[in-house]
């Protein structure tokens, strides 16, 4: 048995089924069916965009559903780094159709930051020179 997206391979359109046959008795019924659920002229079928993933692509999302949106707990379920975590998550959101948009600082960035804080912490600069660094960093 085959799976199929409802999707057409050509050119992205929905598939219509046609024919429908109990693989028990092989009785058959033909026509025009829809998925339960899949209102006609809707755009999308029952499950919207996420009909457009691949099996891979579902499996990632599950296994970040069941995380919560945790990245640490989807690296440590899917044995995998933090990047690459990243770039699935880019490569789903891209594929439904969603603008992806880069909201991580460059690292010599960050490493300064945790230095700023790290000082401030430790009483080696006040607060009001820890919200001055940061600011100047922004610029």
């Amino acid at each position: 048995m085959y799976e199929v997206s409802g999707r057409c391979p050509v050119c992205g359109g929905q598939m219509a089924i046609t024919r429908l046959e109990c693989g028990t008795c092989q009785s058959a019924l033909e026509g025009q069916f829809v998925v339960a659920g899949a209102g006609a002229g809707e755009g999308e079928g029952y499950f919207g965009r996420l009909e457009r993933l691949s099996r891979n692509q579902l499996e990632f999302v599950e296994t970040f559903l069941r995380c919560r949106g945790i990245i640490k707990n989807v690296e440590a379920m899917l044995d995998i780094s933090y990047p690459t975590v990243k770039a699935r998550l880019n490569n789903v959101l891209e594929t439904m159709g969603f603008p992806v948009e880069e909201d991580m600082p460059d690292p010599e960035r960050r490493r300064e930051r945790r230095e700023i804080l790290q000082d401030l912490a430790q009483g080696k600069i006040t607060t009001e020179e820890a919200h001055r660094r940061l600011a100047a960093e922004g610029d």
